[in-house]
């Protein structure tokens, strides 16, 4: 897995899983699976074409996937305003797959076999069905999200938080499992003075297994642990409110969606509970939380969310007032910046082998394995593809960290590049 936690992709990988089980597999596509963003011929010659795989109509609603896209056409529209990769358009072409294993193989044989895309970008799948396809094609997947073991499992793809896994396409990680350290419980302690810490979970099987992760990751770490499961069905959060202040708990982990942290929240809120700390992750980093948590303005008082990019709101930072101003007007998310991100990634990885020469896909991925860290000026903390024959048993790791205030929405926590810890390796089967 990569250098920074276990938490940000078992997170995503939850999230999928917790899904899929809400999900029956379509048969097809849906109507608005082939969605083009046509250009004309530029005068550098012809255009350059590269696949965004997107589950837009999945069972969550049209936004829940939809910002790594939104991130990494504002880049490209960015770019070929400026003229281009050398005087050459970048022509995206998208596709929604529908949530669906079967719309993803069709999304995967439509943009390469029919469209002939050069790359994938930003892919964000709810059921990466088509990853094998995508490697056996030999064709870079560059920057996606680890919705799924994929990117730790297949050579061609790289996602946004690197791998240091062999992936050699029979099995994710060494052996099955995958590794991810404890930063963000060392940093919580640190920080904060947490040593009570609450992990909330569903009776479902892929909710209590991140669970048991968390919960062994905040033991590592020499937190006392409050372990708290609701009825996927008929979930009681009042109980598990009442609980949380029973047990004098400091910080809030879960293993949960988005819907059934706003639930919680509501029902701390009702019951007057206050925590240091309401955890959440990088997906629902979004300026979306005053709304998604209205009823819950004590819980949201307390609420933070870590990753492994910069914070969108960071406007000190060059290349983040960069992303805004191309971004417009539109609602901000940490999969916008982190989409934006990867078409950099692509973008300077082509521009490179171009300053060489011959722009071809060997070319691109010699310069994805590099064994330098790939920050896309500043916005990643450093990525790598290191493909170790065995899993490292600690890293020093660092940290985005992020708390929300009213008025001011996301507030960066420290600079990310100095919230580092050396920290266990902890193993677990996705």
């Amino acid at each position: 897995m990569s250098p920074f936690r276990a938490a940000e992709a078992g997170a995503a990988l939850l999230l999928a899983l917790l899904l899929l089980l809400l999900t029956a597999c379509g048969s097809r596509l849906p109507e608005r699976a082939f969605e083009t963003r046509p250009t004309a011929n530029p005068s550098g010659g012809e255009p350059l074409r590269v696949g965004i795989i997107t589950s837009v109509t999945s069972p969550v609603g049209g936004q829940a996937f939809t910002g790594t896209r939104d991130g990494a056409r504002a880049y490209f529209d960015a770019l070929n305003a400026r003229g281009g990769l050398d005087g050459r358009r970048i022509e995206v072409e998208t596709c929604d797959d529908g949530g669906s294993g079967v719309g993803n193989n069709a999304c995967v044989h439509r943009l390469i076999d029919e469209r002939g895309v050069f790359a994938l970008v930003a892919t964000t799948a709810l059921d990466y069905a088509g990853a094998p396809l995508v490697s056996r094609a030999g064709v870079p997947d560059i920057g996606g999200q680890p919705l799924t073991p994929a990117y730790d499992t297949y050579p061609h793809l790289y996602g946004i938080y690197g791998s240091s896994a062999p992936r050699t396409g029979k099995e994710p990680g060494w052996g099955g499992v995958l590794y991810g350290g404890t930063e963000v419980y060392r940093w919580f302690e640190k920080e904060k003075g947490a040593r009570t810490a609450a992990v909330v979970s569903y009776n479902q099987t892929a909710s209590a297994a991140y669970a048991r992760l968390v919960t062994r990751g905040l033991r590592a770490e020499g937190y006392r642990v409050v372990e708290e499961q609701v009825d996927f069905a008929l979930p009681n959060f009042r109980a598990v409110a009442a609980d949380l202040r029973a047990q004098h708990v400091d910080v809030v982990f879960d293993a949960m969606d988005t819907h059934g942290n706003v639930r919680l929240c509501e029902a701390m809120e009702t019951l007057g509970v206050r925590v240091d700390a309401k955890v959440t992750n990088v997906q629902n980093w979004s300026s979306s939380v005053a709304r998604d948590y209205a009823r819950a303005p004590g819980c949201r008082d307390a609420l933070w969310a870590t990753g492994a990019s910069r914070n969108h709101q960071d406007t000190g930072h060059p290349t983040v007032r960069e992303f805004r101003s191309a971004m417009g007007d539109r609602p901000l998310s940490q999969w916008q910046l982190e989409g934006w991100a990867a078409a950099m990634w692509f973008t300077d990885a082509a521009r490179s082998c171009l300053a060489g020469g011959a722009l071809t896909r060997a070319c691109v991925e010699t310069y994805l394995n590099r064994p330098e860290g790939y920050t896309a000026r500043g916005l990643l903390l450093p990525v790598r593809y290191e493909h170790l024959a065995r899993p490292p048993a600690t890293r020093n790791t660092c940290l985005s960290v992020a708390r929300w205030q009213d008025g001011r929405g996301w507030v960066s926590q420290g600079e990310m590049t100095e919230n580092c810890a050396t920290v266990p390796q902890l193993g677990y089967r996705p």
